[in-house]
């Protein structure tokens, strides 16, 4: 079934995306596009994602930091 038809995402390419570590609308529409031209389908990406279902965002609720990358200081 399609989720977002602008770009012909998949409800299985969402969930093929989450399971490679996109936690949020966000990250799926870096991976996919889906949800960055109508948005008619942004709730329901999220609907798929769910709450906690992503290993890093169950670090945060947890209250433990994020992983994070330490990038130099702009000269």
């Amino acid at each position: 079934m399609f989720v977002c038809s602008c770009f012909g995402v998949t409800e299985e390419q969402v969930k093929s995306h989450a399971d490679a570590g996109a936690c949020t609308p966000r990250q799926i529409a870096s991976a996919c596009k889906a949800g960055t031209d109508c948005g008619g389908c942004v709730r329901r990406i999220q609907a798929l994602l769910g709450r906690g279902s992503c290993p890093r965002r169950q670090l945060v609720d947890q209250g433990e930091a994020p992983l994070t990358a330490e990038l130099p200081k702009a000269a």
